[in-house]
C-alpha cells in the first residue's frame, strides 16, 4: 500500500516543497499575475470605453452627415428652383425681345411697303402725266392744224390765265 498512502517523510518533504513554492509564488508570482490581470482588465475596460466613445462619435458623425445631406438636398432643390426661375425669366425675356424685334421689323416693313406704294403711285402719276401730255399733244396737233384755231386757243388760254391771277 505504499503507493496509495505516502510515508510521513515523503509527505513532509512534499508539504515543505509545496510551501516553499507557494511562498515564492505568493511573494513574487501572484502579485505579478494579479498585476497583469489588473492591467489586462484595465486595458479591456479602456478598450470598451474607447469603443463606446467611438460609437458615440460615429453616431454624432452620422447625425452630422445626415444634417449635411439634408442641407445639401435643400440647397440642391433651391439651386434647381433658381435655375428653373432663371430659365423661365430668360425665355420670357427672349420672347419679349422677339416680340419687340418682330414689331420693329413689321414697322420697318410697313414703312418700306408704304414708301414703295408712294413711289409706285408717283411713278404711275408720272406715267399718266406723260401719257396725258402725249395724248394732249397729239390731240392738239390734230385740232390746231388750222392757224385760226390756234389763235382762238391762245386767246382762250390767256383769258383763263388772267382770270386765275385775279
Amino acid at each position: 500500500m505504499g503507493l496509495l498512502l505516502p510515508e510521513s517523510g515523503l509527505l513532509f518533504w512534499m508539504l515543505l516543497s509545496f510551501g516553499i513554492v507557494f511562498f515564492v509564488l505568493a511573494k513574487f508570482g501572484f502579485p505579478a499575475i494579479t498585476k497583469m490581470v489588473d492591467e489586462r482588465k484595465n486595458y479591456i475596460q479602456d478598450s470598451l470605453d474607447a469603443a463606446q466613445k467611438a460609437n458615440e462619435q460615429l453616431a454624432s458623425i452620422k447625425e452630422q452627415s445626415d444634417a449635411i445631406l439634408a442641407s445639401a438636398t435643400a440647397e440642391q432643390v433651391k439651386i434647381l428652383k433658381e435655375a428653373a426661375d432663371t430659365r423661365e425669366r430668360i425665355v420670357a425675356e427672349a420672347r419679349e425681345q422677339a416680340k419687340v424685334a418682330g414689331a420693329k421689323e413689321m414697322d420697318e416693313i410697313r414703312k418700306q411697303i408704304q414708301a414703295e406704294k408712294e413711289q409706285a403711285i408717283r411713278d404711275i402719276r408720272r406715267q399718266v402725266a406723260e401719257l396725258s401730255i402725249d395724248v394732249a399733244e397729239k390731240v392738239l396737233r390734230d385740232s390746231l392744224k388750222d392757224p385760226k384755231e390756234q389763235m382762238s386757243m391762245i386767246d382762250r388760254l390767256v383769258d383763263e390765265a388772267m382770270v386765275s391771277k385775279s
